[in-house]
């Protein structure tokens, strides 16, 4: 259910503006959306796992608040980085 650390740096790697930024608003809705992925990977067979639901429930709406100041302060590296990352909206 957790990312690994080479993922994570991966991740890190990929979206961040520079080396070692782990802080822009990019990286933690990428970091947010691997582990919503597997939390939902997860629940196809825990069905019945309320407590890591609400978990998710959480990431889900900690990725929206992101993603809302994303948009509020550059509509451009919003709207790149949904198409990038294949969420909706």
């Amino acid at each position: 259910m957790t990312i690994t650390a080479e993922r994570k740096a991966a991740l890190i790697q990929e979206h961040g503006t520079s080396k070692g930024d782990t802080g822009s608003p990019e990286v933690q809705i990428a970091i947010l959306t691997e582990r919503i992925v597997n939390l939902t990977e997860h629940f196809k067979g825990h069905k019945k796992d309320h407590h890591s639901r609400r978990g998710l429930l959480k990431m889900v709406s900690a990725r929206r608040s992101l993603l809302d100041y994303l948009k509020s302060k550059d509509a451009k590296r919003y709207t790149t980085l949904i198409e990038k990352l294949g969420i909706r909206k």
